[in-house]
């Protein structure tokens, strides 16, 4: 320590008299003392213990924390989008091999099919024991049925009466490849989002119970619930939705477009029935 640090007193002490009588202190009964501090040295008793320093919190590690919690959140978000639109890209791939497989079934079974004109249908020149799939006019036929798409909206109960008058009924969807052929044609039929078309499957007789109308139940693995569907919603009906109806104008995700309805509303519908089978070799209807 050099010298200019260091700060020189010098303290006197005085000691106390015995006798109070004596008038003069000795030079013996003096006491000298000498105290130095150095200079700057804080006073001990100023001296925080670094044990009781708080820590300290500077913007600088604040403004750290949060951009290092921005960037995880946008990486998460990141992740998400990327799994989503590989999602997609994954079922669009996967609905396209099925078009593309239908469509080749439809044009092979077509093709396997002998057509004949209407007047030759009750020619007794048509050679015997030939056969085929027949349907009436203005009905598709697909996989040995023929379906209707009509043209006017009823309620749903209307449409079921109306689809057995003509020795019919409502559609009731037994396979993946036949919901991927009514999707299909939905797409051309609809004329905008909310024109859908009334299928055979209610739960009109116990509510989240769904029956096709000819008395089977859904079978729940095979099933083409829209996205949060179905919800019973009673804003419109206080009875809620009892019955289905489907269809994408755009075309469905994963081909999935069933939505309940309220079974009073008015829809457009598909009516089902077996194609006829037999002489003369037929095949009416666009499909």
């Amino acid at each position: 320590m050099s010298e200019a640090d260091v700060v020189y007193s010098d303290v006197k002490f005085t000691k106390p008299r015995e006798n109070a009588k004596r008038a003069v202190s000795s030079s013996a009964e003096t006491t000298y003392s000498e105290v130095t501090f150095s200079k700057g040295q804080p006073s001990p008793e100023l001296t925080a213990s670094p044990h009781q320093a708080g820590s300290k919190v500077t913007p600088e590690r604040v403004a750290v924390v949060v951009l290092s919690l921005l960037l995880a959140a946008a990486l998460i978000a990141l992740g998400f989008t990327f799994y989503e639109k590989s999602q997609t890209k994954e079922s669009l791939q996967k609905m396209t091999i099925e078009h593309k497989a239908l469509k080749r079934n439809i044009t092979e079974t077509r093709g396997q099919e002998k057509s004949c004109k209407p007047e030759q249908c009750t020619s007794p020149t048509v050679p015997t024991g030939e056969s085929c799939l027949k349907c009436e006019p203005f009905w598709d036929q697909h996989g040995g049925k023929c379906y209707y798409f009509s043209a006017a909206a009823s309620t749903w109960q209307w449409s079921r009466d109306l689809c057995r008058s003509k020795g019919a009924d409502l559609v009731k969807i037994d396979s993946r490849e036949e919901q991927v052929f009514l999707e299909l044609k939905l797409r051309d039929e609809m004329n905008d989002p909310e024109d859908k078309f009334w299928i055979g499957l209610t739960d009109s007789e116990e509510e989240g119970t769904w029956f096709w109308t000819e008395g089977s139940p859904l079978n729940t693995s095979l099933t083409f619930w829209s996205l949060r569907e179905p919800d019973n919603w009673n804003k419109i009906d206080p009875d809620g939705e009892d019955c289905v109806r489907m269809g994408e104008k755009a075309g469905a995700h994963d081909l999935k477009c069933w939505f309940d309805r309220s079974c009073k509303q008015d829809q457009r519908y598909i009516c089902e029935k077996a194609a006829e089978t037999g002489r003369p070799q037929c095949v009416f209807g666009s499909s």
